[in-house]
């Protein structure tokens, strides 16, 4: 990258104050991330690992342990507390492994090819970055190799941050007897990563969860130290403002600071999608770009008074709060306006980084499926028993086995894992909807009904779509590693974005592109990532109400208008930003609003079937 001498007077400019990158790679399922920090964090890059699969996490201490020449002791399912250990003691190995890899970048030479000189090459335009830039350009050995040492010092490991589902917190059983709430999924999770090493990040998804608030709120860790400083801090990912509103009072009358809030986008996501009431990504980030000020002076009353009633130091000032926006982002123009208009502190890009495999988890087979992966291939499906739309890759072997069941007459899974069961129709104990049980038995509860008509066999259908999560997350990471991989049926859990990215990439030349040093070649026909989230949205309202009119679920016509008249009011939102937004494409994005404008008022008038959608 040549570097200009405006970018050296910018060296000290406020706006290269805060971590080393402005990107970070989100939590991707249970697999495709569970080891991102042991292959970036050494970086400055922070990633996010999901610590809701102990049997997963066993499996990976015990393949790092080998690889780095660590005593390893399985920690059998019939010992105490064995969930949250196996949790605690993966992420203290990923903890150790990765201080030792940054001390060793610390140390290295600086040469081409070497560790710490692919830190810097990695950097976005920054502080840290100008100065190694200058340093590169002294001729004085000792004067170069003085300011070496200072900016060894200036360097920061990414943080090893983890994800939980809040709502993923079944309780859990013994010979049939259930176990105390802090034995239940999320609550042992929490549990596992409070009593770890890491000072680093809790990301806590899919809403809100009194118990896990409160249970939280029973560890040192989260709340100040004597330096006035969290160990380990809580970041929301919301979906709007009032749910960041809601939630965050909630723990701060607990004495329990939210860090961050981590905006994702309603429908323009991979996994599950949260569609709330059919507000926009802009909006939303308008909304807390005005308010945050309001926001921050809310929580930081509450906090304090969460932190007297339990006897603690009240801090004089409220601690930062981070908003960061993850969802759809293609192109260095829409990260570099989404930070720069909204105030962002950084984006996430995931999805993208499912095809650098260096980075994250996936086998051979699927990186070419995803790379050939077509619109039509890449699915808000009814996959996930938990009853939220989830997009996946529906080329996968994962769909190929459940379609393979369903015809030979065993549908559904041995349900292995067992950490969505959650449904107690036809059992005591919950069971899980992607089960075998359930489903044979929602058959025959079919067949007894003696039910033939059309919407008995959609609903039907609607069932057996369920697929095993649990188990066909994880199948990536160990088929790439070929971790008992014989009976293994991968599940790609990848956005829309996907379909532009049609090569694989290396972390470089990802940066590069999201950093603008250089563009990846997207199809022209891409749109806007803001124009792409309300073409989803539009998709969605006729899937749903073709559902809806078949019978298949049960809605509102004021549910469906109610997201109608916010998507609108979205549109109109865009209209007024839209010189901002993008000044050279100014024409196209307005045409494009109207189109789907156009769609979505159709939509409201019914003058469209929904079988043309």
């Amino acid at each position: 990258m040549v570097t200009s001498m405006r970018q050296y007077e910018q060296c000290d400019d406020e706006r290269f104050a805060g971590s080393a990158h402005t990107v970070h790679i989100p939590v991707m399922g249970t697999g495709f991330t569970v080891d991102t920090p042991l292959k970036v964090a050494r970086f400055g890059i922070d990633s996010v690992m999901s610590i809701g699969d102990d049997i997963l996490l066993e499996q990976m201490s015990k393949l790092y342990s080998e690889k780095y020449g660590l005593d390893f002791e399985p920690i059998d399912d019939r010992e105490d507390d064995y969930r949250s250990r196996r949790i605690t003691r993966y992420l203290n190995l990923v903890h150790d492994v990765v201080k030792r890899q940054f001390q060793n970048l610390q140390n290295s030479p600086f040469e081409p090819g070497s560790e710490i000189t692919r830190y810097f090459r990695l950097l976005p335009d920054s502080a840290l970055r100008c100065d190694y830039d200058k340093m590169m350009k002294i001729e004085n050995d000792s004067e170069r190799i003085s300011r070496q040492e200072i900016l060894r010092q200036r360097l920061t490991p990414g943080s090893i941050d983890v994800n939980i589902m809040t709502k993923v917190d079944g309780d859990r059983y013994k010979n049939g007897q259930k176990l105390p709430p802090e034995e239940a999924v999320a609550m042992s999770a929490l549990r596992g990563f409070a009593n770890s090493k890491l000072s680093s990040s809790i990301i806590l998804s899919a809403g809100m969860n009194p118990r896990l608030f409160s249970y939280m709120s029973t560890f040192a860790d989260f709340f100040p130290n004597g330096n006035g400083r969290l160990t380990k801090r809580i970041i929301l990912k919301v979906s709007g403002f009032r749910s960041a509103m809601v939630q965050g009072c909630l723990l701060a009358k607990k004495g329990l600071w939210v860090s961050e809030f981590r905006i994702e986008s309603g429908l323009n996501c991979g996994g599950h999608a949260f569609v709330g009431k059919g507000n926009l990504a802009g909006p939303i980030l308008h909304e807390f770009k005005a308010n945050l000020p309001q926001l921050t002076e809310k929580l930081f009353g509450l906090w304090k008074r969460g932190l007297a009633d339990k006897n603690m130091d009240v801090p004089a000032e409220p601690l930062p709060i981070a908003i960061t926006y993850q969802g759809g982002i293609g192109t260095s123009e829409e990260d570099t306006f989404l930070r720069e208009f909204y105030n962002l502190s950084g984006t996430g890009w995931g999805t993208p980084f499912l095809l650098v495999p260096e980075v994250t988890n996936v086998d051979e087979l699927h990186l070419q499926r995803l790379i050939q992966a077509g619109k039509e291939d890449v699915k808000l499906s009814d996959h996930s028993p938990l009853g939220v739309p989830f997009w996946s890759l529906q080329t996968s072997h994962s769909e190929e086995n459940r379609k393979r069941l369903i015809e030979t007459g065993t549908p559904g899974s041995s349900c292995p894992k067992g950490f969505l069961a959650s449904d107690t129709e036809f059992t005591k104990v919950p069971i899980c909807k992607a089960s075998r049980v359930y489903q044979v038995k929602t058959i025959k509860k079919s067949q007894g009904n003696g039910s033939t008509s059309e919407n008995s066999q959609r609903i039907l259908e609607s069932v057996l779509e369920k697929s095993c999560l649990c188990r066909d997350l994880a199948a990536g990471v160990l088929r790439k590693n070929d971790i008992d991989a014989s009976e293994l049926f991968t599940a790609v859990c990848c956005g829309p974005n996907i379909v532009n990215f049609k090569s694989l990439t290396t972390l470089e030349e990802l940066l590069d592109h999201i950093y603008g040093r250089r563009s990846m070649a997207l199809p022209k026909d891409r749109p806007h990532l803001f124009i792409a989230e309300i073409l989803i949205f539009i998709e969605y309202l006729y899937n749903e109400y073709k559902k809806y009119l078949d019978g298949v679920i049960e809605r509102t016509e004021a549910y469906f208008n109610e997201i109608s008249t916010n998507v609108l009011s979205g549109i109109d939102y865009y209209r007024s930003i839209a010189s901002q937004l993008c000044e050279q494409k100014k024409d196209k994005f307005l045409s494009d609003l109207e189109s789907a404008s156009e769609a979505v008022l159709a939509f409201l008038g019914r003058t469209i079937a929904p079988a043309e959608a």
